[in-house]
């Protein structure tokens, strides 16, 4: 079967399916082979920056290696078993359904009047201090995720698919893992993470410019606000302290029609955040399932757009 085929219906499993909570997943076992492999490395090189880089090399090497490993192995079975084994893996690679099932709960508690539980709700997908947050900032927090996740947990997983297969894939989400694991400019991580940081910063870079234009385009096919998400990510694309997050983010404000960013707060401590976007319109419950909606069609345009760009290149070469 052709990767754009088993890629596609990869993102198909998923927008039906999700991430079983019953269903082994590949990035937990990564996370956990990353957390065991820390002490000992920190051991073996007492300089915390090349032990972190150790780390990256074990990492991903363990998990391309176990990736072509398993897809091989299935073939060798049967061409369908390698088939099935290669759109399994995909599959645990792509978060578009949970996405829109964590951040749809919120807006579903915000329905019901019930905020504290949207504050508990919108607490599983962002890492600010919720507990104090009034409806408008519940809907922001939920807002800013399902935008910035666009990138890292649906379209850069779609690029890397179609770039490398699901080796390409497993190893991009391992670079996801071990960011969001040692990543944080904290004492015991600010060193130990740094070369997780800078490269997932460098793993997203392609796919979060390639993804911004897409959001306006799928904002048309929504009748939201393309020109202003064009607008938007022009302007405001270079506010936000990730250097890729601010794409998605500033495109994604600009189609709403609303304004992101602001003062959070993380663990007690105040951070004020550039303001990305106009406030056209209060932040309401209703947009968080436009930018579910938003995110979903965004998806599928770079599936297509991916594709379309590996058969041209792969036309190209021959």
């Amino acid at each position: 079967m052709k990767l754009e085929y088993q890629v596609a219906i990869a993102f198909g499993l998923d927008l039906l399916l999700g991430d079983p909570r019953w269903l082994p997943h590949p990035v937990k076992l990564i996370g956990r082979l990353a957390a065991w492999l820390e002490a000992p490395l920190r051991r073996l090189v007492p300089v915390a920056r090349a032990a972190g880089i150790l780390l990256i090399v074990a990492v991903l090497g363990t998990t391309g290696a176990a990736t072509w490993l398993l897809t091989q192995a299935a073939g060798r079975l049967h061409p369908v078993a390698g088939d099935l084994v290669a759109v399994l893996l995909l599959y645990t690679c792509l978060a578009a359904r949970d996405l829109t099932r964590h951040s749809g709960r919120v807006a579903r508690a915000l329905a019901g009047g019930d905020v504290v539980e949207a504050r508990r709700r919108v607490a599983l997908i962002v890492g600010r201090d919720t507990e104090r947050l009034e409806e408008a900032q519940v809907v922001r927090a939920a807002v800013e995720s399902v935008a910035e996740n666009l990138v890292d947990g649906v379209t850069a997983p779609i690029f890397y698919a179609l770039l490398g297969g699901p080796v390409g894939a497993m190893v991009y989400k391992a670079v996801n893992t071990l960011d969001s694991t040692f990543g944080y400019k904290n004492e015991r991580w600010l060193e130990f993470g740094w070369a997780s940081a800078r490269l997932d910063d460098a793993v997203n870079w392609l796919p979060a410019r390639l993804t911004a234009p897409l959001v306006p385009a799928a904002a048309a096919l929504l009748g939201l606000r393309p020109l202003n998400a064009l607008r938007i990510v022009l302007r405001d694309r270079r506010k936000h302290p990730s250097p890729n997050a601010g794409f998605p983010e500033a495109a994604v404000a600009g189609a709403l029609g609303v304004q992101l960013g602001g003062l959070n707060y993380y663990f007690g401590r105040a951070s004020e955040r550039p303001r990305i976007g106009d406030p056209l319109q209060p932040l309401t419950r209703r947009h968080i399932g436009q930018a579910n909606r938003l995110m979903l069609v965004t998806s599928g345009l770079a599936l297509v757009l991916f594709a379309l760009l590996r058969s041209a290149i792969l036309g190209g070469l021959r």
